[in-house]
């Protein structure tokens, strides 16, 4: 495939790592990727060489740090496609949420789908609010009944995951952008489980919010992107109010900083930040057509082997071009947190097990709890074999 992947681990120091005197097998990047030595090394260099806090002082530090943070917006603008202005940093994808939710006035209802995080459900408001579309059997956006709903209501935003966290489906985000512009609606795509995994470009997205998390994508936790248009951005008022975010203040007024500073109150992440930049560097070094080629073989050879194993059920689509890195499974009669104990306990192979935080999707599918192995690309053939292989032996357990 001309993918190093022997290499690559070689820059997860964690990969190192034994459980049970065997090796571990990581396979829950969807809830939170491994860090490679370059973004390790980026926070330690901040703690270590230029600690200080940004856009406030004119000694040496922070003017370093100032230009190490900003320099890391102006990694992830080029990342995205989009200009630094449009980008804010935040803790996370579920803060960007609540910011719009918050921030852009509508004038009408918002919609979304039942597959969604929880995050893209609860921040919107109450079920009179909140339009959702309803799934297929198999978790998949009904298209008919989305289209119906977005004619029958007052729609201003339609807020969609592009990739499912919960079945890994990738989710057709571009026939929802011409129905939401058709009816005037503002566009919002949950990036959490793409723009690690896939090459993704706002302009071609044609959104007008874009939101993810940067600890799923190599990067430290605590850091998080709102990528917002600029003349939308503007409009909105302040989520917070404090330090950094205003340019002047008085004893009865106070005026806003630009965007995207005006977003950014208060001391914020700054070493994540800069570990982010990191994290896009090592990401752009890797190329993400060739990250995405990676995890689609894998989950090629992990549908492959699932389908010849007994009593043990896939979730969503069979066809590794339709999803990312996400292989949900159940085994009949096991409950799936006895599964995933089982599997690393006796194996020392880590997945994910429950509802994913997206319960209305597996509700819909009357699926109960299930289990998730996410893959990344860190992860290589021989894992996904000794998945299979430790499945095969637990789907004999009466």
């Amino acid at each position: 495939m001309g993918y190093d992947v022997a290499a690559v681990r070689q820059d997860f120091p964690i990969l190192q790592r034994r459980i049970n005197g065997r090796p571990m097998i990581y396979m829950d990047s969807a809830a939170t990727s491994l860090k490679p030595r370059p973004v390790i090394e980026a926070v330690v260099s901040f703690y270590e060489q230029h600690c200080a806090n940004i856009h406030r002082g004119v000694h040496l530090l922070s003017q370093e740090a100032s230009e190490l943070y900003e320099e890391a917006r102006y990694k992830v603008a080029r990342f995205l496609g989009a200009m630094d202005r449009e980008i804010i940093f935040v803790r996370n994808a579920s803060e960007a949420l609540n910011l719009v939710a918050r921030c852009l006035p509508l004038q009408g209802k918002v919609l979304t789908t039942l597959s969604e995080h929880h995050s893209n459900l609860l921040p919107w408001g109450d079920n009179e609010q909140v339009i959702k579309a309803k799934l297929t059997d198999q978790g998949l956006w009904d298209m008919a009944d989305l289209k119906a709903k977005l004619a029958a209501n007052n729609i201003a935003l339609v807020a969609v995951s592009h990739v499912s966290n919960g079945l890994g489906t990738i989710n057709p985000v571009a026939e929802v952008h011409e129905l939401a512009r058709a009816c005037g609606a503002y566009f919002l795509v949950d990036g959490s489980q793409s723009v690690p995994h896939m090459p993704v470009n706002v302009k071609s997205l044609d959104c007008d919010f874009l939101v993810f998390s940067g600890h799923k994508m190599l990067g430290p936790s605590g850091v998080g992107v709102l990528y917002g248009r600029s003349e939308l951005l503007e409009k909105m008022e302040p989520f917070l109010m404090g330090g950094d975010m205003i340019s002047e203040v008085h004893a009865d007024s106070y005026q806003l900083a630009n965007i995207p500073w005006k977003f950014e109150a208060g001391t914020p992440n700054i070493e994540g930040a800069i570990g982010l930049g990191a994290a896009v560097d090592y990401l752009q070094s890797i190329g993400m057509a060739n990250v995405r080629a990676h995890e689609k073989h894998l989950v090629g050879l992990a549908l492959e082997g699932i389908k010849a194993i007994r009593n043990i059920t896939l979730y969503g689509s069979d066809s590794a071009e339709k999803r990312g890195g996400v292989i949900t499974f159940g085994r009949a009669g096991l409950e799936a947190h006895a599964l995933a104990k089982l599997l690393s306990n006796r194996y020392s192979i880590l997945v994910r097990s429950g509802y994913h935080c997206a319960q209305p999707l597996f509700e819909a599918i009357g699926s109960g709890e299930t289990c998730r192995a996410s893959l990344y690309l860190y992860n290589s053939e021989e894992e996904v074999t000794a998945l299979m292989e430790a499945l095969a032996t637990l789907s004999a357990l009466v």
